[in-house]
């Protein structure tokens, strides 16, 4: 049976707000007394309080509690300490220029109970930043999908990119007690990054990845990967500081929307996103419909949804 890891620290209100923004289509509708908010972050649920405690609990809770670990000593310019450590770190702020060449990767489809995982890894080079950022180009998330729909085409024809989509069948086949999400994760960004990697058609600057886990356990997940990816650079919020990664966000979430679009017409109803309780009803309408075996096919099934549809 897999280990619980509970990890619990207390943010500041910027950061608090970064949460509720970040988990703001992840999120549960039902959360307990004094929370802001309670989501699934690949294996691991987080409890946001309003008093700034956020709890993380999951078998990788330690890998989602120090992304906003990093987070916070960014934010609040100190060492922040944990139930589980007491020991203080410096706050380490790191920045990159706007204007360079760079290679950026980011991931979608995570933290959705239905639908692939999409990963894309793009080249920005400085001449084509200012026809972006006309563009509106921005981290996914703050853009609506129907803008993502308007100008992702726009952004391919001139943009290079490499993309792989997991389907949820390789993703249920996939993982298991040697393979959790962030080695998954790990695994397809290199796989992209690679792609440009090995081109000498793209100088570049940075190599940005938008940090999920710390370097050492990133590097740890490829230990039998062919080829890797190194002297990358990875930063917290790595969309709202460099192009390619923003780039690469609003691609996969194209992608992974067309996914979705094309499951729902073969099902003959479109799939919600997230992983809420109304995913739960919709989960428990279609294994009525089409029986059980079809989550595997169209589902996650390592999410606590499963046990409640399946219930």
């Amino acid at each position: 049976m897999d280990k619980v890891i509970t990890k619990v620290l207390v943010v500041s209100d910027k950061t608090k707000e970064m949460m509720v923004d970040y988990f703001s289509e992840f999120k549960r509708d039902k959360t307990p007394q004094y929370a802001i908010l309670q989501a699934l972050d690949g294996d691991t649920v987080v409890t946001l309080y309003n008093s700034g405690k956020a709890v993380f609990q999951g078998r990788d809770a330690d890998l989602a509690a120090d992304f906003w670990i990093e987070t916070e000593k960014i934010n609040s310019g100190k060492a922040v300490v944990t139930d589980s450590s007491q020991k203080e770190k410096k706050a380490v702020e790191r920045k990159i220029p706007l204007r360079i060449n760079s290679i950026g990767s980011d991931e979608v489809g995570t933290g959705d109970y239905f639908g692939p995982i999409v990963v894309t890894a793009t080249y920005v080079s400085k001449e084509n930043i200012d026809f972006l950022l006309e563009l509106g180009v921005k981290d996914s998330k703050k853009m609506t999908d129907a803008d993502i729909k308007r100008v992702v085409p726009l952004v391919i024809k001139k943009i290079p990119y490499h993309t792989f989509v997991l389907s949820n069948k390789q993703y249920n086949e996939l993982y298991g007690s040697d393979m959790n999400m962030n080695k998954m994760k790990a695994i397809l960004h290199n796989k992209v990054l690679s792609q440009f990697y090995k081109n000498d058609k793209y100088p570049y600057d940075h190599i940005v990845v938008d940090q999920f886990e710390n370097p050492r356990s990133y590097y740890a997940h490829l230990k039998d990967a062919n080829f890797k990816v190194y002297g990358i650079t990875f930063l917290t919020k790595a969309e709202d500081q460099c192009l390619s990664v923003a780039c690469a966000s609003i691609i996969s979430r194209y992608i992974f929307l067309e996914e979705m679009d094309k499951i729902g017409k073969v099902i003959g109803v479109m799939l919600p996103k997230g992983a809420s309780d109304a995913v739960d009803t919709f989960g428990i309408d279609i294994v009525k419909k089409f029986g059980k075996e079809k989550l595997k096919e169209i589902a996650k099934l390592n999410f606590k949804n499963t046990e409640r549809i399946l219930k």
